[in-house]
C-alpha cells in the first residue's frame, strides 16, 4: 500500500510545474500563427511571406501602369458611349425628314400651276407643247426636268437648255436658242434649182425655209422670215451637198464660207452680202456696194479684212474687184 501511494505522488508531482517554469511553446509546424492587422482588427495569416486577410477577402497592389490602363479604357467606354448617342440622334433626326419628304413627295403642296418658257423666239407656241409634256397634276418634287430638257435639246434650234424648280408651284424652262448665221443655197435633188437653208455659226443645219406664202410657211414664227432676210447668203455650192435639220453641215466649201463669216470682226463684215462657195480656194465674197472680193481660205482673215478695207478706203467709189487669197501680195481692179 505505502508503494502506491508513493508512485502516485511521484505522479501527480511530475505532473506539476512550478509557478515560475514557462509554458511550453507549441509546435510550429502544426498550423500557422494567427494575428491581427495593425489598426484594423482583422484577423490574418501568414503563408510563405505573403499576408492574406480572413473573410475570403485579399488585397494586392496595383502599379501606376495598370491604373492609367483603366483610367483611358474609362475614357474610351465613355467616348463610345457619346458617339452612340449621337449617332442615334442624327439616325434619328434622318428618319424624321426622310417621312417628311416623302409625305411631300407624294402629296399635291406643289402642285405646278404655272410653266414659264424664256429664250424662245424662233419655236412657236405648238413646237413647246409637243416639245415641253407636263402631266395634269405634276408637282415640283416629281416632275422629270432631265426628261424635259432632253426632250427641248432634240430640235435644232436649241442649243442648252435647263428647269429650275421655283417653289411653290412655278416651272421654269430656259433656253438659249442657236442664231442663223447664213442661209445656204442647197441644190436639190434634180439640180434645176435650190433650197434655201438656215444654218447657224456652229454648222447645225436648223431647217429648210419654205415659201413664206406657203400653208407650212404661215405656221413658222415670224423671226425665222426675219433672220433670212437679214443674214448673208451662201450660194454656189456644188451639187450633192445634203442638208438634214439637227446635223452639222459636213461640207467643206459650206464649212470653209461660214467660217469666213463667223471669223470676220471688222466693218467688212456688216458689208457682205454673198459668199460664194463653189470650192475653198475659190471661195468669194459681194459686198453691198457690189465689190467682189477673192477671199479664198478661211485663214489670216483678220489680215486680209485689213487689207480689203485699207484698198476701199484709199479708192473710194472706183473699186470693183479685190484678191487677197495670197495677202502679201493683193491685187485690186477698178471699174
Amino acid at each position: 500500500m505505502a508503494l502506491r501511494s508513493s508512485r502516485k505522488s511521484s505522479s501527480s508531482a511530475s505532473n506539476r510545474r512550478p509557478q515560475n517554469a514557462p509554458a511550453p511553446r507549441p509546435r510550429s509546424s502544426a498550423r500557422p500563427q494567427s494575428s491581427r492587422t495593425p489598426g484594423s482588427g482583422m484577423p490574418r495569416s501568414v503563408q510563405g511571406g505573403r499576408t492574406v486577410e480572413s473573410g475570403s477577402v485579399r488585397y494586392r497592389s496595383r502599379s501606376v501602369g495598370d491604373i492609367e490602363r483603366a483610367s483611358r479604357a474609362e475614357r474610351v467606354r465613355a467616348s463610345y458611349h457619346r458617339h452612340f448617342v449621337k449617332l442615334g440622334i442624327v439616325l434619328g433626326a434622318i428618319a424624321v425628314l426622310l417621312a417628311c419628304a416623302a409625305v411631300l413627295y407624294f402629296s399635291s403642296v406643289f402642285s405646278i400651276d404655272e410653266v414659264k418658257v424664256e429664250g424662245v423666239e424662233h419655236l412657236t407656241q405648238s413646237d413647246l407643247q409637243a416639245l415641253v409634256s407636263v402631266p395634269e397634276g405634276e408637282t415640283l418634287l416629281r416632275v422629270d426636268t432631265k426628261a424635259i430638257e432632253d426632250s427641248l435639246l432634240r430640235d435644232a434650234w436649241v442649243k442648252s437648255v435647263s428647269c429650275n424648280r421655283i417653289f411653290p408651284h412655278t416651272l421654269q424652262i430656259v433656253v438659249t436658242e442657236r442664231t442663223v448665221a447664213a442661209v445656204v443655197e442647197v441644190p436639190t435633188s434634180d439640180a434645176k434649182s435650190t433650197q434655201p437653208w438656215a444654218i447657224s455659226s456652229d454648222g447645225m443645219w436648223l431647217m429648210a425655209i419654205p415659201d413664206q406664202d406657203t400653208q407650212l410657211g404661215q405656221s413658222l414664227n415670224q423671226r425665222i422670215y426675219d433672220d433670212a432676210q437679214n443674214a448673208l447668203h451662201i450660194t454656189d455650192v456644188p451639187y450633192g451637198t445634203s442638208a438634214e435639220t439637227g446635223t452639222k453641215c459636213t461640207d467643206e466649201n459650206v464649212n470653209n464660207a461660214l467660217a469666213i463669216v463667223s471669223g470676220m470682226t471688222t466693218d467688212l463684215a456688216n458689208q457682205v452680202k454673198t459668199v460664194s462657195a463653189t470650192d475653198a480656194e475659190s471661195t468669194k465674197l459681194t459686198l453691198e456696194s457690189g465689190v467682189e472680193i477673192a477671199f479664198g481660205p478661211a485663214q489670216s482673215i483678220r489680215e486680209k479684212e485689213r487689207v480689203c478695207l485699207q484698198i476701199l478706203n484709199d479708192n473710194p467709189g472706183k473699186v470693183a474687184y479685190i484678191n487677197v487669197r495670197v495677202v502679201d501680195r493683193p491685187t485690186w481692179r477698178s471699174l
